[in-house]
């Protein structure tokens, strides 16, 4: 969803947005909310497979937007050498009074989890951008 949301934000030809898991399995397709709530949007998930985060997608991105702090310091642990490019997707927007939340996981949660996700990643989308202008960033992840 977060894939989805920030490429409908940016010009094509100004970022590439990609996503990757730290628990992904390969190949495997949004899930049916999802879609639901991008198609609501006008966006459409064409081609998207999830997939693992791996050396090579870090090698190539300049910023990696984690949806938990769990996640993030998986992938700190893991990729000691690339920890300047780790950053909470929520770290650039208040929500409830907080900056820096994790996004909830709405797996089994049922399409108001979904929502509440949605919900989530609009606001978040908006500080990255501003984060990533004011940095003049290109190629994020």
């Amino acid at each position: 969803m977060a894939e989805g949301l920030l490429r409908a934000k940016v010009p094509s030809d100004s970022l590439t947005v990609s996503s990757a898991g730290v628990a992904a399995y390969e190949g495997g397709g949004a899930s049916a909310e999802t879609l639901e709530i991008l198609e609501e949007r006008g966006i459409g998930m064409e081609g998207f497979a999830s997939r693992m985060v791996d050396e090579d997608i870090l090698a190539e991105s300049s910023h990696i937007f984690c949806m938990t702090k769990y996640h993030l310091a998986s992938l700190e642990d893991r990729y000691p050498g690339e920890k300047g490019k780790f950053h909470l997707v929520c770290d650039f927007v208040e929500i409830d009074g907080v900056v820096g939340r994790d996004v909830p996981d709405p797996i089994g949660g049922g399409f108001r989890a979904y929502e509440e996700v949605a919900s989530f990643l609009d606001r978040a989308v908006e500080g990255i951008l501003g984060f990533l202008r004011s940095e003049g960033a290109h190629g994020e992840e």
